[in-house]
């Protein structure tokens, strides 16, 4: 991930970038394995908050999911990288752990019915308003040969660019991330019209 983001940033044109870290799905694995994955989640995200490149960089992160679905100490320390970072404003790095697209669309639906919205026109504003990331995304890279979304920014995506690649998300490489971008250039982007 450190790789890729020096990548995106050589490319201004890129504001927000978001990494599906744990999906809610995943927390079904054996307690072994998530317990390293929590592991890896805390040491990169003090990592994060201690990067120069991140100072540097003005990248605000946000950590975002299922909070209550993660340790203790990793929602701590995500806490505590999205509090150093909040001011940032050239770029944001989303991490998204314990996430889940249709959770994030029924949660959405279950604050504006505790909120209340009075007329239709205001509700798309408003549903977008409760999701977690609430800016379109333009471009998909799903890494490791597999062609779905797996539950991922659903709402977001739905006028998203979606790349498959057969690369494995740790042998991703920079050119492989180039010939991406230049594809995803190239489209001719209709919004469904």
């Amino acid at each position: 991930m450190e790789e890729f983001l020096d990548w995106v940033l050589e490319h201004p044109e890129i504001k927000t970038v978001s990494i599906y870290g744990l999906s809610t799905e995943n927390l079904n694995r054996s307690k072994k394995e998530l317990s390293k994955l929590w592991d890896i989640y805390k040491r990169e995200l003090k990592k994060l908050q201690n990067s120069k490149k991140i100072k540097n960089n003005k990248v605000k992160i946000n950590v975002m999911g299922e909070e209550d679905l993660w340790r203790s100490d990793v929602k701590h320390v995500a806490k505590s990288v999205m509090k150093a970072t909040e001011s940032y404003t050239r770029s944001v790095l989303n991490i998204l752990i314990a996430y889940g697209g249709q959770n994030e669309i029924l949660n959405a639906i279950k604050k504006i019915v505790k909120f209340g919205v009075k007329s239709i026109p205001p509700l798309r504003d408003s549903f977008i308003n409760y999701l977690m990331i609430n800016k379109p995304v333009d471009l998909i890279i799903r890494t490791g040969g597999q062609y779905r979304l797996s539950n991922f920014l659903l709402y977001q995506a739905a006028y998203a660019e979606i790349y498959f690649s057969n690369t494995l998300w740790p042998d991703f490489s920079r050119k492989e991330f180039e010939k991406i971008l230049n594809w995803f250039w190239d489209q001719k982007r209709k919004f469904g019209k």
